[in-house]
């Protein structure tokens, strides 16, 4: 199992929106942890994204988000596009209340095919 570091912050002003984001490469499984904030409720956009290549007949490919322990979305399909790459997405909201923090776990699978890129992105709404 390949694992990518964890997710940092994307330098933010005060005032300004949080944005989280971790590019785990060609690794079959990404973190994204969205610490808790102390004072005020956020809701976050959430973007999960993997992007394979198909290496031979019969290759497909899938996806399964779990968050905070719990599944929340999870699907396999055929990879097309012979030659070219194929992606999953999968985009989902949350809200943050006071104090709770956020865990996001992407888990993929490659069968005749391979793994390109693997990316969780979160912004928080205003």
């Amino acid at each position: 199992m390949k694992k990518a570091p964890p997710a940092t912050p994307a330098a933010a002003a005060p005032g300004k929106p949080e944005r989280w984001h971790v590019d785990a490469g060609d690794s079959d499984v990404a973190t994204l942890a969205i610490p808790a904030d102390s004072f005020r409720t956020r809701h976050f956009e959430i973007d999960c994204r993997l992007v394979v290549k198909p290496l031979a007949d019969g290759a497909r490919h899938g996806m399964r988000v779990d968050v905070d322990g719990d599944l929340e979305w999870t699907r396999r399909a055929p990879t097309e596009n012979p030659g070219h790459t194929d992606s999953m997405d999968y985009h989902f909201r949350r809200e943050l209340p006071a104090g709770v923090p956020l865990r996001i776990v992407v888990k993929t699978e490659a069968v005749r095919a391979r793994r390109v890129r693997l990316v969780i992105e979160a912004e928080e709404q205003a």
